[in-house]
């Protein structure tokens, strides 16, 4: 399976949806990363807040 390198229109949304979020509760936006093994994205907000946006949009928060 050939994983993109770019993120997907879904994950730049929901990615987007997270920021506006995390940034109402006053929490940084530390990183933005996409796993090139994966092509999930990984986003940490504040010190502990580690989401994992699928390819589909969907996301699960990590710890």
């Amino acid at each position: 399976m050939k994983v993109s390198k770019s993120p997907t229109s879904e994950q730049k949304t929901q990615c987007f949806n997270l920021c506006v979020w995390f940034s109402k509760l006053y929490l940084p936006i530390n990183v933005v990363r996409i796993d090139e093994r994966t092509g999930n994205v990984f986003f940490l907000a504040g010190e502990e807040n580690i989401i994992e946006i699928y390819p589909n949009g969907k996301w699960r928060y990590v710890g």
